[in-house]
């Protein structure tokens, strides 16, 4: 068995890392996951009320909110209330065991405790301890970390929606995830780091952060330019066409990223004049004439509909897709030899992870935990008093 006691012979790139997960919602639990998914061992310590997302329902699946089980898999649960004196001393010799400790608790909020980076550090020097904030530890401290008022805040929630229609979020915590990935990134890091120098550090990330980065190209136009950019509903600032277009169904994207694209597009919709126009010469041009080449798009889409289009324009390589449900999504993604789903703990499906390995393939063998599932079995490990809520 591995010397660490807490650690699962589990294959995997990250196997024998054991990761003490103090995180909950979204943002910490999704790097954390991630980590699972590649051989870590993960330990979701959790107060006696568990991780707010187990109660983000509906929709659930047996009776478990689908939104904690999208986050949580590959983990075992240990339930400590640090408030009470041995609860917290057994949190504190889990993670003399870890490697990596993870947690998104409000700026501070753990030092009370000592369990904060600083109060670790002097005797486990080698320990990477990754804090994630809503906005960092500075004058945005005091303010929630929730995705929404990231969305709110960061601008992209002025760039998304229709020109001169209400602002709109995205259609998920988008920035939670983005956050929770950037987290993984930075922890991996600090590893590859402390494999080199015997040295762990404190990684930190921060939801407004890690969404001004993640705008690329739109927050890079204010830092660089001076540009705001505004809301163009489905529009790309920079190309066109690049949007959704009605067709005689469902509406279909079509995504032209160069001078040759669009040619073969118009050849393909039987408009081949269109290329020998002086005002769509080039992607400059196409911006700036597009209110003259929408309409005749348009027509040239409207006897077809988009799935017969979607199969002519890629057969002729020009970017498109018809628009489709989630539902519609994951089956694409079947007919394509994607294989979306797995099985977590060879019974919950779930939406399989990213990555693929070619010598230490990602696996599922643990379901997202009940609330103390698989704590008791970490403490007889440690050789701890049996905690009865842990069964």
């Amino acid at each position: 068995m591995n010397a660490n006691p807490l650690a699962d012979e589990r294959p995997g790139p990250l196997q024998g890392v054991v990761v003490a997960d103090l995180s909950r919602i979204l943002a910490g639990p999704y790097c954390t996951m991630l980590l699972a998914d590649m051989g870590a061992t993960v330990i979701k310590i959790e107060s006696p009320d568990g991780d707010d997302t187990r109660r983000f329902a509906p929709p659930v699946h047996e009776d478990v909110a689908t939104y904690f089980q999208s986050a949580n898999r590959n983990k075992r649960s240990l339930v400590l209330d640090f408030a009470q004196a041995d609860d917290l001393a057994t949190a504190k010799a889990v993670i003399a065991r870890a490697d990596v400790v993870v947690e998104n608790f409000k700026a501070g909020g753990l030092r009370r405790f000592g369990l904060d980076y600083e109060s670790l550090a002097p005797d486990r020097p080698e320990l990477v301890y990754a804090s994630i904030t809503g906005f960092g530890t500075g004058d945005g401290a005091h303010l929630a970390g929730y995705d929404l008022m990231v969305q709110a805040l960061s601008g992209f929630m002025d760039t998304t929606g229709a020109q001169h229609g209400e602002p709109f979020r995205g259609g998920f915590a988008l920035f939670d995830v983005l956050t929770g990935l950037h987290t993984a990134l930075g922890i991996l890091a600090a590893l590859r780091h402390r494999e080199r120098s015997g040295t762990g550090q404190l990684v930190e990330t921060n939801l407004l952060s890690a969404a001004l980065s993640s705008m690329v190209n739109q927050t890079q136009a204010f830092a660089a330019a001076g540009v705001v950019p505004r809301r163009m509903g489905n529009q790309h600032p920079s190309l066109y066409p690049y949007e959704p277009f009605p067709t005689a169904d469902l509406p279909l994207v079509i995504a032209v990223g160069n001078d040759a694209q669009f040619a073969r597009l118009c050849v393909a919709v039987g408009r081949s004049d269109l290329v020998l126009d002086p005002r769509f010469a080039a992607p400059a041009l196409r911006n700036e004439h597009r209110d003259a080449l929408r309409p005749e798009i348009v027509a040239a889409l409207a006897d077809r509909g988009a799935a017969e289009w979607f199969d002519l324009l890629t057969s002729v390589g020009v970017p498109s897709a018809p628009i489709q449900t989630i539902e519609d999504g994951i089956r694409f993604a079947e007919r394509i030899g994607l294989e979306p789903i797995a099985l977590a703990g060879r019974t919950l499906p779930i939406v399989r992870n990213p990555l693929t390995f070619s010598q230490t393939p990602v696996d599922y063998p643990i379901a997202p935990p009940a609330l103390g599932e698989g704590g008791q079995e970490l403490l007889d490990r440690m050789s701890a008093p049996a905690k009865k809520r842990n069964p």
